[in-house]
């Protein structure tokens, strides 16, 4: 019987989905990190080596983009800053085929909401 996935299944999900779409934009990663609610999970460079911290969010399918709690983030930037890395934020909508609002099942076709990767400014607020 298909069970839905679990939060740290959902996070990896949402982790292959921007690490295929960062791999596409010509970023290598330095450190991969699938463990859940520890940022970044992604440190990669650039073809011109300038770094970046990227953080993945798996979310339900919404209508309403997905946002990030903006307090923390700016503690996040001053740590970015300190490292000399740029930070880019990706939001990954997943829901089952049969029921947007519920989490997709394990080995079962789910639907995606992915809007792509957003460059955040790390200059403090």
């Amino acid at each position: 019987m298909s069970r839905p996935l679990s939060n740290q299944e959902l996070h990896n999900l949402a982790m292959n989905i921007v690490g295929k779409d960062l791999e596409k934009r010509g970023f290598e990663f330095i450190a991969v990190n699938s463990q859940l609610k520890k940022s970044p999970q992604f440190v990669c460079i650039d073809k011109i080596n300038n770094r970046y911290f990227v953080i993945v969010k798996a979310i339900n399918i919404s209508e309403i983009a997905a946002t990030y709690d903006v307090v923390w983030m700016e503690s996040f930037k001053i740590h970015a800053k300190k490292n000399d890395a740029k930070v880019l934020f990706a939001a990954v909508g997943l829901g089952d085929k049969n029921n947007p609002a519920s989490p997709p099942f394990l080995n079962q076709e789910y639907l995606l909401q992915y809007e792509g990767i957003q460059f955040l400014d790390v200059e403090l607020n």
